[in-house]
């Protein structure tokens, strides 16, 4: 008895799936032919809003020779433009840093109060000093 069973349900396995396939394919189909009309209504919908454009006269100016100088090399004068035209403006140069000024005052400071001793005072004065020549 089993071995009768089995034919069965791969047959209607088989014939399950294919039902379904049917169906998806069916849905499908159907789906896109209502996708279609609507857009062929919507677009007869819009040609008849639109007047024909069939047998009424061109716009002014349509069809006619272009204006003199259209097309011919401008005048002396006009050339390229300069290099650099039409480009965003560069960038500054960041800055070098604290004057020499600045650093000697900054030093005499930490000397005052006792953070630097006069050797180590010496020593970042010539370096300050000597690092700029």
């Amino acid at each position: 008895m089993f071995r009768r069973r089995r034919p069965l349900l791969r047959a209607a396995a088989v014939g399950g799936t294919a039902y379904v396939a049917g169906k998806h394919m069916a849905n499908k189909q159907a789906d896109q032919q209502y996708t279609d009309d609507d857009q062929e209504a919507r677009i007869s919908a819009l040609e008849q809003q639109q007047p024909s454009g069939y047998g009424q006269p061109p716009p002014p100016g349509y069809g006619q020779p272009p204006p003199p100088g259209y097309g011919q090399q401008p005048p002396p004068g006009y050339g390229p433009p300069p290099p650099g035209y039409g480009q965003p403006p560069a960038e500054p140069e960041p800055a070098a840093g604290p004057s020499i000024a600045d650093q000697l005052n900054q030093l005499v400071e930490l000397h005052k109060q006792g953070a630097l001793t006069d050797e180590e005072f010496a020593t970042a004065k010539a370096s300050v000093l000597g690092g700029s020549g």
